[in-house]
């Protein structure tokens, strides 16, 4: 362990991952490499050309790095950067590392062979019906080519966002993608796509990454470049909203509301942002397992790498509701987490110096998030608490089982509103049973009234996820009562309590891809559940179209089927990435109880 802060960011194991950086560290001050300390005391370290290529908070822990390399048009780009979660977790960004193609038949127009690529940026934009001066901002003259029969191909490219698992791109897991940057000259905030797939963390991270860089290229001018909100299309959300305002401040045309404005995807991009003057910062503590993100003097986070909800502690100043009773507040050179009745003491890292003003105290929920589970949540590990989010392959292998659930679970919630039959069968249940469904079971909870819900888990860190979000809705409408009508629990568990709690109106069943080969299995399976679900309720069945077969001497009645590939949200899921692939035949099926 080294104790000088600069030895410790460069040398390190695991600090640097690029063989260049590492390289410009072993003979960092000849060649001409300098380092900045913040006022914060956050350290930067930048090549000779003036580029960062690491930062660190001040006693050297990194926060991300940057591999830079001549491109072929003679100037440097940004080929790889790193950034390093609060929880110890790095995700990688590949600038252009998801292109997607797009072939077009030009051959049946008029003149086909006088087309320019600004010609096909006004397709493209009537097609998507936006301005074509946004397209124009994601679409090059390279990204078109037209071969001599008038096959237009055209390349959408985006940046890549993917899990480091070791820290390193050599085991990258895909995770998202956002608008492809202009990281040589910051000049947009991006869109960022399959948002839900996001680590946490992720969002805060990677934009503090961009207001590092746009300070850099900041500097020197008499006039700040302002930033505006581009994506195709825009996806404004008040979490983008709160995000973007952490790092930069908004402003909008004619004394208008920016949050309005932002809001509203047809003016998103009105909304100006120039730099906020007290970003928010971030001090890791290796020995403690912490790391504490402070704003203008106040402690607003504290998150610790060893915590099995995979949930941070906040500053409970100016909010609401307190997010799953978890608050945290500075006494001296202490750091007071509370969760619920529970108190932890951290020491503050030192140097850190924060505002020591009393924190509000926010009245505890009535109910404990936790208490759904029977028996006791216990036994899931920090890195998986953390990283229970769905991942879909950027290319054609094949969406995981439980990837895979969005897909169905989205389609009948907007199914329940447009159907009427439908709404009736989900309106109507009085009791619920969910099997098999861990990554989507708040989206089988209905909030327009209380119901009994009994859910049988098979992967205890989703479903921990899942209570998490039931516990926050249940607080955004200040309907406590509805939680402890929730119960979840392992399968094995769970297997007495469904039959207990039964029968019941609805079942929602996603039978385990390990089964689907055996008829006999999942002949079982359906069994079980008509023992369960009461004369005349419903099932929602997630299989291999070959679950037909197994229902023939069971009393079910086939109410209608649909391929989970021709459904409309796996449709919009190809719009961003087009190879994506389920497991061939997988079905949804209605089934009614006889």
């Amino acid at each position: 362990m080294f104790s000088d802060p600069i030895a410790c960011a460069l040398f390190t194991p695991g600090h640097l991952r690029f063989q260049s950086t590492r390289t410009l560290a072993e003979s960092f001050h000849k060649v001409g490499g300098y380092v900045e300390t913040l006022p914060t005391g956050h350290l930067v370290f930048y090549r000779p050309d003036g580029r960062r290529f690491l930062a660190t908070d001040p006693t050297g822990q990194p926060l991300h790095e940057c591999e830079w390399e001549l491109n072929a048009n003679g100037g440097v780009s940004l080929t790889r950067a790193r950034v390093q979660l609060d929880w110890g977790c790095w995700v990688g960004i590949t600038p252009a590392g998801l292109v997607n193609e797009t072939k077009v038949n030009l051959a049946t127009k008029p003149n086909w062979q006088r087309t320019t690529p600004e010609d096909l940026r006004g397709m493209a934009a009537r097609a998507l019906r936006m301005p074509l001066e946004e397209v124009r901002w994601f679409y090059r003259d390279e990204d078109f080519a037209i071969d001599p029969t008038g096959l237009a191909t055209i390349h959408q490219r985006k940046d890549a966002l993917s899990v480091l698992d070791d820290g390193g791109f050599e085991t990258a897991r895909f995770m998202s993608c956002m608008g492809a940057m202009h990281w040589d000259e910051i000049d947009f905030l991006p869109v960022v796509e399959l948002f839900k797939s996001l680590l946490p963390g992720t969002g805060s991270a990677v934009l503090e990454l961009i207001r590092a860089l746009y300070d850099d290229q900041q500097r020197g001018r008499s006039a700040l470049r302002p930033l505006r909100y581009r994506g195709i299309p825009p996806y404004p959300s008040e979490a983008a909203f709160r995000l973007f305002s952490a790092f930069f401040t908004p402003q909008s045309g004619e004394a208008g509301d920016p949050f309005v404005d932002f809001m509203n995807p047809s003016k998103s991009q009105v909304v100006t942002w120039l730099p906020a003057d007290h970003p928010p910062v971030r001090y890791f503590d290796g020995r403690q397992g912490v790391c504490i993100t402070v704003k203008d003097g106040v402690a607003q986070k504290a998150t610790l790498t060893a915590d099995t909800g995979g949930l941070a502690y906040v500053n409970p100043l100016g909010r609401r509701v307190l997010p799953l009773d978890r608050s945290l507040r500075i006494d001296g050179q202490q750091l007071i987490l509370k969760d619920r009745e529970q108190e932890m003491i951290v020491s503050l890292p030192t140097g850190l110096h924060v505002q020591t003003a009393p924190s509000p105290e926010q009245p505890m929920s009535p109910i404990d998030w936790r208490t759904v589970f029977v028996p006791e949540l216990s036994g899931i590990h920090p890195c998986e608490a953390f990283g229970a989010v769905l991942l879909y392959p950027e290319g054609s292998e094949e969406i995981s089982e439980l990837a895979a659930q969005p897909f169905v679970a989205d389609y009948l919630d907007d199914l329940g509103e447009q159907d009427r039959e439908i709404g009736r069968i989900r309106s109507l249940a009085e009791r619920v049973a969910v099997v098999n469904g861990d990554a989507v079971i708040s989206t089988c909870v209905l909030f327009d009234r209380p119901r009994d819900y009994t859910v049988s888990v098979h992967h205890m860190a989703y479903a921990q996820r899942q209570a998490q979000q039931l516990w926050t809705q249940c607080a955004e409408i200040n309907r406590w009562d509805w939680l402890p009508r929730i119960r979840m629990g392992a399968a094995d568990v769970m297997e007495d309590s469904i039959a207990r709690h039964g029968p019941f109106d609805l079942l929602y069943l996603w039978l385990s891809y390990d089964t689907f080969n055996s008829l006999t299995t999942m002949a079982t399976s359906l069994a079980r559940a008509s023992q369960v679900v009461r004369r005349g309720g419903d099932a929602f069945v997630v299989g291999p179209v070959g679950v037909q077969a197994a229902l023939t001497s069971e009393p079910w009645q086939v109410c209608w089927s649909e391929s989970v590939a021709a459904l409309p949200t796996f449709a919009m899921h190809k719009t961003i990435l087009p190879n994506a692939r389920l497991k061939t035949g997988l079905t949804l099926f209605h089934l009614r109880r006889v």
